[in-house]
């Protein structure tokens, strides 16, 4: 098995998260700058076997698409001209922002800590992953 790899896509930042290879486990990976994100995925696939990206879905409490979701249509086209062969999945990401910093509050991170937008970006694409895994095993 290869792993798979959850994006949380931002204007500024896109948090990574990725499973191991029995694709059981979710972990925070990194965050990158969102203009260096292409050439990160691709460093990363010819270092590891991936067989998936799961990039999140941004939508309004009416199900409509949020603003940004126009330009993770751009981020798209682009990754499935730059990486055509690993497939593309969309999740829900409705409240993971909110469930991310509510996971630094549980954690007993000091708020000089949950100030680190990173961080959260991170863990929010561990969340999309995470609840991705738990519904295929349902």
């Amino acid at each position: 098995m290869a792993r798979i790899l959850a994006i949380d896509f931002g204007k500024k930042r896109t948090g990574i998260a990725v499973t191991d290879e029995l694709q059981i486990i979710a972990s925070g990976l990194t965050t990158v700058n969102t203009n260096e994100l292409l050439s990160f995925l691709k460093d990363y696939v010819s270092k590891e076997k991936v067989d998936l990206f799961l990039v999140g879905q941004p939508k309004q409490m009416n199900n409509s698409d949020s603003e940004s979701e126009v330009l993770i249509v751009a981020f798209l086209k682009k990754l499935a001209k730059t990486i055509p062969e690993i497939p593309v999945q969309r999740v829900d990401e409705r409240f993971t922002s909110k469930m991310a910093f509510q996971t630094m509050i549980d954690g007993g991170m000091k708020k000089k800590q949950r100030r680190n937008k990173a961080l959260v970006d991170e863990i929010s694409a561990t969340i999309i992953l995470q609840s991705y895994l738990y519904n295929q095993h349902i």
